[in-house]
């Protein structure tokens, strides 16, 4: 039994009692990260207070600061992380990020259900993850509808080719390529990059994990990607808004 097998017991055990919504009347934003259309890769910033392989990472800063911070570096979209058992998350922290800032949000879960998605979107949510490796093909195709059926955005995240061609078949717009394998927490950037490769030009792609420096960011211009995800690298800095100008800066034509 593997982390991913743990943390999807304790979803299924949580699907009762998730939280009321705050009484914002928030309702989804569109999503854009196509390359094409921005013109430079779009970076997705991320409030994680603890990851499973890091440990306890920076909370020098409120989620409202860390929101407001990541918007004036320069970000295109922010991941919150809603599991409270094994990341510290909540969908509190999406709602205050929704209030503090106006970068479209990603509600960063592991979604099992259509409850979550309806609690995705009354805390403030644009888009929401939904991992292959935590659905069969039904379940899969089933949430993405009913994703799009609530007007969220989909980022469907894969692993490797074969679960790639399951998102692409499922339906699947926005595909994530993660560098890390969720079972052994082991990177492998080559093998992402190979199946960012794959993805078809009408899918905007995400490099998922793993992106650390500017350097990091100039070579994806050589890859198949539209958007990167930043998360532990910020995640480990009490200030983080110079580092993400930097990367911000590495991101677009000089």
């Amino acid at each position: 039994m593997g982390l991913l097998s743990d943390i999807l017991t304790n979803k299924r055990e949580e699907l009762d009692s998730l939280p009321e919504a705050p009484g914002d009347g928030f309702s989804p934003r569109p999503v854009e990260l196509s390359r094409t259309r921005t013109g430079r890769l779009s970076l997705i910033t991320e409030i994680k207070l603890r990851s499973p392989s890091a440990g306890k990472l920076s909370s020098a800063l409120s989620v409202a600061e860390r929101a407001k911070a990541y918007e004036a570096g320069g970000a295109s979209m922010l991941s919150v992380l809603c599991d409270q058992k094994f990341f510290d998350g909540s969908y509190a922290h999406l709602a205050e990020a929704r209030r503090a800032c106006s970068l479209p949000l990603l509600c960063k879960e592991f979604i099992i259900d259509e409850r979550q998605l309806d609690c995705a979107v009354t805390h403030g949510a644009d888009a929401v993850l939904l991992i292959v490796r935590c659905l069969s093909q039904p379940e899969l195709v089933h949430l993405v509808r009913a994703s799009e059926a609530r007007g969220l955005t989909p980022l469907v995240e894969v692993h490797g080719s074969d679960e790639s061609q399951r998102a692409r078949a499922a339906g699947a717009r926005l595909i994530g390529v993660n560098s890390r394998d969720l079972d052994t927490l082991e990177m492998d950037a080559e093998r992402a990059t190979r199946v960012l490769q794959e993805l078809p030009s009408e899918i905007t792609a995400v490099h998922l994990s793993g992106i650390k420096t500017a350097d990091d960011v100039r070579r994806q211009w050589g890859t198949r990607a539209d958007a990167l995800l930043i998360g532990e690298t910020l995640m480990r800095l009490d200030e983080p808004l110079a580092a993400l100008q930097q990367l911000h800066d590495a991101a677009g034509p000089s």
